[in-house]
């Protein structure tokens, strides 16, 4: 019987001894989220957030480019859509989530 108790006990002593390692064994993916978080999630949400801002923000006479890479200006908001005046006699409507950029004034006048 004491044959069984010494094995238990040499057998517990390993285990106190292994939770540094087993504390090393989670920093690396600890340290693998933190570095993801910082180059990736955080920048992407805040550009999330500063587009949500700029969409808005958008109003009647601004000049945007939209995610098809035409430039017009804002003629209406119709709750998420816009009507854009891509030259005098076009007009397209757009939900305003596709448009990416808001132009400085008079950008597409200087175009012609």
């Amino acid at each position: 019987m004491g044959l069984l108790i010494q094995t238990a006990q040499a057998a517990a002593a390993p285990q106190a001894a292994s939770m540094p390692a087993m504390m090393l064994q989670w920093l690396f993916p600890l340290a693998i989220f933190a570095v993801f978080y910082f180059l990736v999630i955080r920048p992407q949400s805040k550009r999330a957030k500063e587009h949500r801002e700029m969409i808005q923000a958008l109003g009647v006479g601004n000049e945007v480019i939209f995610a098809g890479g035409l430039m017009g200006l804002i003629k209406s908001i119709n709750g998420d859509y816009a009507v854009v005046s891509l030259n005098d006699k076009t007009d397209v409507m757009v939900q305003r989530a596709a448009i990416i950029s808001v132009l400085p004034k008079g950008t597409i006048d200087g175009l012609k």
